[in-house]
């Protein structure tokens, strides 16, 4: 078996809206084609053995142990490798269910499908997964232990910590986007300039002077003790001579840890005579040079998270221990421990599980134990010197038990410190009583505190410590994304996006906007080139100038990546046509609409689709959309509009030449079409197709009739505005069109266009795209043999697995099928194809370059309107 391609669907996609996060293999099975499971000796018997929990598959089956069934009655390997890969990742802790296997027009090639939690884990478990079948295919010994250990490896190294995807969570639950900034914790939740940032549990919000108080321990203490909040008395030293004047002054036992430590590192703790305070002090100056040195206050350690200012959760932390028994050693405690289903590598369950480490051996030491030492039944043995759980250590929930002069202490320490998001440490008997009477002290304000502790206490009630984090971010009535509107479809796409973004500006919003020609945020270009992506999409929902984004959205990134936002407001689709067909499995317009129409199906069911109501397979899809729908049309009575107008509905039509919006059998116009300078004086009905999305599209969203009209008459066409689409260039004797037409849908729009272009002699300067059918290439030839008089066949950029030869002789096949008499010559470059048209022209003649490179050919005719202007005015 072969691996073809491994593609992460991030977003909204062909195989599930719902669904985002999957993974799509395509798989080729070569000769196991041949080999339906049923006809390969022993191989239920050998999953079954290596993957007993498979069982719980119920498949098409509908049962337990459905998967096995089908197994046994012969099911391809395909099938077989996504249930593998689902059930190895939910084995390593990712627990993931949706899958599909379907077979591609290509025979033996399957496209497998499953979902993933993590990016990286998903396309592993697709690699492995394939590795397992062929073993279990081979009867050859499978490690699947060691899998299951690498898929959680991958997933610790690069999943959002547990405090971060609690708040993450938390926003999801609420509708609220989210990005994940770059690999670390960074996190975007909402769009454009509703967006906030947090990482970790440091908001956008959290004072960078807080932090800085906070990381600086012996500063924190200060302004504590000087606000009347008790506090371990000590002192900051930096050697030996520091250490001995300190013990000195407040006795033993100590406690000693660096000045800009976190997490506990380098801290030691109940520290009782000279040797080992000089060893603490060497520990702590490995983090930094400088040490403070504290009183050992008794009790238990307890942390209080205060968030916006109200305190939210308080926790009793307990170091990592075993309990003696009388028989087993402390090694074997520990993995006795280990095997508490509540305890689990990494974050992936409420405990972790407890290493041997230095810290762990230098306790050991002090107690002059060791690992094999057997302690005494009942006997607790702490074998980590911080409660943090990340090392092992369990939290015991006691919120509720807080005695409220501790929470208004605890509150006030955040106001004095500064932070939004605050984390205290104190050491107490109770926090029952007020630390004053309990004798406590607050050890530390920690900055980015832990959620985990609170989120999944191993004893007493979770809290869900992350919502009032997103209640700070988002306060009620706060907006936390921005308007989106969706534009796809085979033809018109760009122009459209283009006059909905003209229109949104007009209205006073800052638009960023996606085009096949760049990204543009208040027509300003920031990224050159084909950027219809999720990812130039995310480009604008990042920016945080952003108030509205108009977002081009073409079927390529849809396949390759699904969409790069959850939902949007309005979703356009322009039209289905045929164009690209043949390519990643899409062979005939059905397949085309399915990956158009993910789109329409990712808008908010209060949002809006926008079709077209001329165009027939959208059409199709009319009436299975979870939104409103509204429809456009050249004809006001089309069948779609006419039975729209019954209902009451809104549709958008050109009627006795102007652009009309309906609302069930009124009408409100909006202007004459050939008032809008994008139509060409009414002249190009295909733009104005256009005008009627785009003016649909800007009504639904609630601009007035006015302002819409105002903004399409302020729209001008020109190579800055529109390149390439409908570039009109006047010469003294001659013009140049020039146009991104490229499929036969857009030549027959140009050739509508040039029925109503007068001109002495019309020449076409066009080529085949390689990666078209041959009847696509046949087509355009022919419809260029019926609009042109003289024909330039040149070259693609990019001929994509063809010779010029053979794209060439279909041109020219479809040319001489046009029922004309055209003349024609070949000229490989485009440049010297459009420089020989110029130099031919006589009086009258109108030039058509449909053109792949828009820049060069725009820039070429430039120069030579340049060099005109500059002759004419030497000649005065």
């Amino acid at each position: 078996m072969k691996i073809e391609k491994i593609q992460a669907l991030r977003g909204p996609n062909i195989w599930s809206i719902r669904r985002k996060k999957l993974i799509q293999m395509r798989l080729d099975l070569e000769e196991m084609e041949n080999y339906p499971t049923n006809k390969i000796d022993g191989f239920r018997e050998r999953i079954e053995k290596l993957i007993p929990s498979l069982i719980t598959h119920r498949c098409s089956e509908g049962v337990e142990g459905g998967f096995f069934h089908r197994v046994e009655t012969g099911t391809w390997m395909g099938h077989v490798i996504e249930h593998i890969a689902l059930e190895i990742q939910t084995l390593a802790g990712m627990d993931v269910g949706f899958g599909r296997t379907r077979e591609t027009k290509s025979p033996g090639v399957y496209n497998v499908v499953f979902n993933y939690l993590e990016e990286n884990v998903g396309i592993y478990a697709a690699e492995e997964a394939v590795k397992i079948a062929e073993t279990l295919i081979e009867g050859k010994d499978y490690d699947l232990n060691a899998c299951i250990q690498k898929l959680k490896e991958i997933r610790e190294r690069v999943r959002l910590g547990p405090s971060t995807g609690s708040i993450v969570e938390e926003a999801v639950s609420r509708k609220i986007p989210w990005i994940r900034l770059g690999t670390n914790s960074l996190v975007q939740l909402g769009y454009g300039v509703n967006q906030q940032r947090f990482q970790a549990t440091i908001t956008g919000k959290t004072s960078s002077i807080a932090v800085d108080i906070a990381c600086n321990k012996e500063l924190t203490k200060r302004m504590l003790h000087d606000a009347a909040i008790p506090v371990p008395i000590g002192d900051l030293i930096v050697d030996e001579e520091g250490l001995n004047t300190v013990i000195k002054r407040i006795g033993y036992p100590i406690v000693l840890k660096p000045l800009d430590g976190n997490h506990g590192k380098g801290s030691s703790i109940n520290v009782n005579d000279w040797e080992a305070a000089k060893t603490g002090l060497e520990h702590a100056q490995k983090y930094s040079r400088k040490v403070i040195v504290e009183k050992y206050i008794t009790g238990y350690d307890f942390r209080v998270l205060v968030i916006d200012n109200k305190m939210v959760a308080a926790a009793r932390r307990v170091p990592a221990h075993i309990v003696g028994d009388g028989e087993l050693n402390i090694q074997q405690l520990i993995e006795k421990e280990n095997k508490d289903p509540r305890r689990g590598y990494g974050h992936e369950n409420v405990l972790t599980e407890i290493e041997v480490d230095k810290d762990t051996l230098e306790l050991l030491e002090k107690l002059q134990y060791t690992l094999e030492t057997i302690p005494q039944r009942g006997e607790i043995v702490y074998l980590k010197s911080t409660a943090n759980l990340s090392t092992g250590g369990t939290s015991i929930d006691v919120t509720d038990m807080v005695h409220p002069e501790n929470i208004t202490m605890a509150e006030r320490i955040s106001k004095i410190i500064g932070l939004d998001v605050c984390g205290i440490d104190i050491m107490a008997e109770n926090l029952t009583q007020p630390l004053k009477e309990s004798g406590g002290a607050i050890i530390e304000v920690n900055a980015a505190p832990g959620f985990r502790m609170h989120l999944a206490p191993s004893e007493g009630l979770p809290r869900n410590v992350a919502a009032p984090v997103v209640d700070m971010l988002y306060p009620q009535g706060k907006p936390f994304t921005i308007p989106i509107i969706a534009v796809t479809g085979t033809n018109g796409k760009t122009t459209t996006t283009r006059l909905i973004s003209h229109i949104v500006k007009s209205n006073g919003y800052r638009v960023g906007f996606t085009t096949s020609d760049g990204i543009y945020i208040q027509n300003t270009m920031l990224s050159k080139g084909d950027t219809t992506g999720p990812l130039s999409a995310e480009f604008i929902l990042k920016d945080p100038t952003v108030e509205f984004a108009v977002l081009e959205t073409a079927r390529g990134g849809i396949l390759r990546s699904g969409l790069g936002y959850s939902q949007c407001d309005i979703g356009v689709l322009t039209n289905i046509e045929e164009d690209h067909l043949g390519m990643n499995d899409i062979h005939n317009l059905r397949d085309l609409t399915k990956v158009k129409r993910v789109v329409l199906d990712s808008v908010k069911k209060t949002g809006w689709s926008v079709l077209n109501a001329d165009n027939k397979y959208s059409m199709k899809i009319v009436n299975d959309l979870d939104c409103n729908v509204a429809i456009f049309s050249m004809d006001e009575n089309n069948p779609h509009i006419v039975k729209f107008a019954k209902e009451g509905r809104i549709t958008c039509v050109y009627e006795e030449g102007f652009v009309t919006i309906k609302k069930g059998d009124w009408k409100i116009r909006i202007g004459k079409a050939k008032d809008f300078p994008i139509t060409m004086e009414g002249k190009a009905r295909f733009m104005i197709e256009n005008v009627l999305a785009a003016s649909l599209a800007s009504y639904l969203h609630g601009f007035g009739i006015e302002d819409i009209s105002n903004s399409l008459r302020t729209f001008i066409p020109s190579a800055q505005l529109t390149p390439g689409r409908l570039n009109v260039f006047k010469f003294k004797s001659f013009k140049v069109l020039i146009d991104f037409a490229h499929n036969p849908s857009g030549y027959e729009a140009i050739e509508d266009y040039l029925k109503n272009v007068e001109a002495t002699k019309k020449i076409g300067i066009i080529s085949g795209v390689g990666d078209r059918r041959d009847s696509d290439i046949r087509e355009c030839g022919k419809i260029a043999g019926r609009m042109f008089d003289h024909i330039i066949i040149r070259n693609e950029k990019h001929l994509r697995g063809r010779t010029e030869e053979e794209i060439n002789g279909l041109i020219i096949e479809g040319m001489q099928s046009s029922g004309k008499d055209v003349s024609y010559e070949i000229i490989p470059k485009e440049i010297e194809a459009l420089k020989h048209a110029m130099g031919m022209a006589e009086d009258g003649t109108f030039i058509t370059a449909l053109s792949d490179v828009i820049s060069n050919a725009i820039d070429l005719v430039q120069e030579y309107q340049a060099r005109e202007l500059l002759e004419d005015d030497k000649n005065g």
